[in-house]
This record gives structure tokens, C-alpha cells and sequence, in this order.
């Protein structure tokens, strides 16, 4: 069985690890320095925003580029982009896990590795030339939806590392699994069931990946309640 795919996320996104995305909370904090990309740009109509300020996470921000980027993506992949609050509360899941990646200095993923999950992604379209064509509907380009796969790949694989050696799954628990779920959903759509050795690795591995997301987002909530993150109304004047 596939395992689970970031962005994400927690959630979310890749599908998202579910633990990537939790409620934003905590105290709002001291403003931040204003941001350049968020003033008008040269030759641009007088008033017109290039970016804003979107939130305000300890002495960094997160731009509304980004929000937008991140709906955009989660349109292309899912149907539907979730609310404002939500892509900033992932975003800001997702700065907490990138400060503990620099930390550790954990690898990149490789180029073969994005290319594999990016032609997965482009494989469920009826062609590239379909697929480039949602991609503008949205508002994306192609090289955006790269990076984007890249940066879900980083982050749930260092979910993986860091959380994996201590979600270990006990045969008791694959067995109940076996029993009150896996087995009910085959009998349920008439099909074959195939003896629990057949299967007992695929088991392991979804229990597995949901201790994962559950230790992911236990972490997520207790270092994000410690965070000084203030959200931005949208459209308030920075």
C-alpha cells in the first residue's frame, strides 16, 4: 500500500500529513519590520498591492502570495481550496517544521523522487495538455505545482524520521484492525478477504502512519501554543 503523501496536509497536502495543519493560536506579537514585497511596486497603479502581510509568526511574516499559492494548490489536487484561516494555520505548521528541518539538517528530497510524485500527480488527468490547462484555470504554473510537490515531499518525510521510531504497532492492534475494519470494508463490497498474513504488513504500515500523524499533531499544537502568531484581517491596511 502507498504510503501516505504531504501538505499536508496535518494534514494536511502529496496529500497533505493531517498533522501539518492545526489552529492557530497565541498571543498576538510585537509588529514585525514591514515586508518590501508588500509595498506598490514601481510603475504600478497608485494603491495596488503586489502583496500584503498575512500573518505574523515570532519575527517572520507570511505573505498573502503565499495563502493564495497554497489554496491555488490545494484547488489543483483536491477540488477545493480550504477557507483563509486554514491555509494560514497550515503555513504556519508548516514554518514550525521547516525551522526543525534546518535544525537537523535533513536532505531534500531527490530530483527522481519529485519527478515520480509529480508525474503521479499529472497521471491522474486525462493528459499533460489537461493538466497544464487546470494548472493556468487556477492560477498556477507548472514550475509552482513542482515546487510545491517538493517542499510536501520535505516535509512529510521528516514527519516520517522524526516520529516513526517511537509509533511502533503491536500485533494485537493489526489484528483488531483486521478484524473491525479491514474485514467489514471487503465483506461490504463482496469481495475476497484474504487471510490476516497476507496483509499484515500493509496493516502495520496504516497504523503506522496514523501514530505518525497523531504524534505530528500533538507536536504541532504544543509548540504552535507557543508561538506568537497574529493573523491579518484580510484586506486590513498594513
Amino acid at each position: 500500500m502507498r504510503r501516505a503523501l504531504l501538505i499536508v496536509a496535518a494534514a494536511s497536502c502529496l496529500a497533505y500529513p493531517p498533522a501539518i495543519f492545526g489552529q492557530v493560536q497565541g498571543p498576538a506579537p510585537a509588529v514585525a519590520p514591514s515586508n518590501p514585497a508588500a509595498e506598490s511596486a514601481p510603475g504600478a497603479p497608485a494603491g495596488r498591492t503586489v502583496d500584503g502581510v498575512a500573518a505574523r509568526i515570532e519575527d517572520d511574516i507570511l505573505l498573502d502570495s503565499e495563502v493564495r499559492e497554497l489554496g491555488e494548490f490545494q484547488e489543483l489536487v483536491g477540488g477545493q481550496a480550504k477557507p483563509r484561516d486554514e491555509l494560514i494555520r497550515e503555513l504556519a505548521d508548516q514554518w514550525i517544521v521547516r525551522g526543525e528541518i534546518d535544525t537537523a539538517k535533513y536532505p531534500p528530497p531527490s530530483d527522481a523522487d519529485v519527478d515520480r510524485a509529480y508525474q503521479q500527480l499529472v497521471a491522474q488527468y486525462k493528459s499533460p495538455e489537461d493538466f497544464a490547462k487546470r494548472c493556468a484555470a487556477v492560477g498556477l504554473t507548472q514550475a509552482a505545482v513542482r515546487r510545491m510537490v517538493t517542499q510536501q515531499i520535505y516535509l512529510a518525510r521528516f514527519l516520517d524520521f522524526r516520529f516513526r521510531p517511537a509509533a511502533q504497532i503491536d500485533s494485537k492492534q493489526i489484528e483488531a484492525y483486521y478484524n473491525e475494519k479491514f474485514v467489514p470494508q471487503l465483506k461490504a463490497k463482496n469481495e475476497a478477504v484474504p487471510p490476516l498474513d497476507d496483509v499484515e504488513e500493509t496493516i502495520r504500515e496504516v497504523l503506522t502512519q496514523q501514530a505518525i500523524s497523531d504524534r505530528s499533531a500533538q507536536w504541532l499544537d504544543d509548540t504552535r501554543s507557543r508561538l506568537k502568531i497574529d493573523v491579518v484581517p484580510q484586506g486590513a491596511q498594513q
